[in-house]
């Protein structure tokens, strides 16, 4: 039995289909990460751990790049061309997919790693340089295990339209987890970035080819749809 559904322009609606999943073909290189932590500080646990993750990205096929927060400035304090948010910018939009570790400060994400996410904007132009991408999250925290800062930004990564993996890693006591070299050592916590990246890599390749498809929606098809008519039939200006 049809649905009744007054409401629908059937013309835009898109019924789901398996058949639209197939990618139209898989991309060459290798899936493209952009890893970004929260701490300028010379010995810095969230740089030390997204550092361990881009060695186990790479292990894992992917081409990794770490962007350095460092000169960074707030935003709305700089112009849009200033050469780090020109640098962050492009990186996001060459990323795939991407990796956000920030220290636990006063119960929240670090000012460090909001003021990167601050810079990113929601579209340029026709392009939403987040849409579709997925997401691992990691956390680093000074003191007792704490989940505030990866909940944090897990609902960042809901508003940037991004794929947010189910899995995150959140490291207590993150004095106590890296050696003098600044390498994470052997410990359940390692086993679970492990996972991450892992679990990462595997939606990375999953979506690759799909995500236009999967963040396709109807109501943005109406609305384009609405905006086309206006245009086409205006009048004489």
């Amino acid at each position: 039995m049809e649905a009744d559904l007054p409401n629908i322009d059937h013309d835009l609606l898109d019924l789901p289909s398996p058949d639209r999943l197939e990618p139209s073909a898989q991309p060459e290189h290798k899936p493209r990460i952009l890893l970004l932590y929260g701490s300028n500080r010379e010995r810095s646990y969230s740089r030390l751990l997204t550092r361990e993750a881009a060695r186990l990205l790479d292990h894992f096929g992917a081409e990794t790049r770490i962007f350095d927060p460092s000169g960074l400035p707030l935003p709305d304090d700089a112009p849009e061309d200033h050469p780090k948010v020109r640098e962050l910018r492009e990186l996001v939009l060459w990323s795939e997919g991407q990796v956000w570790c920030s220290p636990e400060r006063h119960g929240a994400m670090s000012a460090v790693f909001k003021a990167q996410i601050g810079w990113i904007p929601l579209s340029l132009g026709a392009i939403r340089p987040t849409q579709g991408k997925t997401l691992a999250l990691l956390q680093v925290c000074g003191g007792s295990q704490s989940f505030n800062a990866v909940n944090q930004m897990r609902v960042l990564g809901r508003w940037m339209r991004m794929f947010t993996i189910p899995n995150q890693s959140s490291v207590p006591k993150a004095f106590l987890e890296f050696d003098e070299a600044g390498r994470m050592k052997p410990s359940s916590f390692y086993d679970r970035l492990v996972d991450v990246m892992e679990e990462l890599m595997k939606f990375t390749l999953l979506l690759r080819g799909r995500s236009a498809y999967l963040v396709d929606r109807y109501s943005e098809r109406k609305e384009s749809a609405e905006e086309l008519s206006r245009r086409v039939n205006q009048g004489s200006i």
